[in-house]
């Protein structure tokens, strides 16, 4: 049987607030989680991305930025995140190149920035996070994915629905 997939969104007033949100999704994050972010420039996904990476106990002394040129960043913490952002990518092929489907199907925490462009190459149970801009400050962060694991990864955040 399938699983019923949810919508759940949260409204972030500040950087550090989606920072936050971040944080609280790394903190109930676990092997095989694929978050797949997209969303404008500027929305708020590599914020997200670094609360993330400090929710899986990865250390200050790792910055963490987007790996717009390598394409991937690794970092170690309670799970080996691995940071993709795809925006240069020029063709899917080149994933294959880069070893996606044994980063999406293997150990560790994935997190692909401007996942719509690869839309076709992630897994079934993906966890899709839209970043949509509302003011300079102000963002809505929708989750959508399998209803229990979207549920388990906010169940600690105010939601305002």
């Amino acid at each position: 049987m399938e699983e019923i997939s949810v919508l759940v969104e949260i409204q972030s007033d500040s950087a550090q607030q989606t920072f936050a949100i971040g944080f609280t999704v790394g903190t109930n994050a676990g092997e095989g989680d694929v978050f797949a972010l997209s969303g404008e420039l500027g929305a708020g996904k590599t914020y997200f991305t670094g609360g993330l990476a400090r929710g899986l106990n990865i250390g200050d002394d790792y910055t963490i930025t987007s790996p717009t040129f390598t394409l991937v960043n690794e970092y170690p913490g309670r799970c080996r995140l691995y940071h993709f952002d795809v925006y240069r990518l020029n063709q899917i092929g080149e994933l294959d190149d880069l070893g996606f489907d044994e980063y999406v199907s293997g150990k560790g925490v994935v997190v692909i920035e401007w996942a719509e462009k690869i839309a076709d190459a992630l897994p079934p149970d993906a966890i899709t996070i839209h970043f949509t801009y509302r003011d300079e400050n102000k963002r809505t962060i929708s989750f959508h994915g399998p209803q229990r694991r979207v549920r388990d990864l906010v169940k600690d955040m105010k939601r305002e629905d």
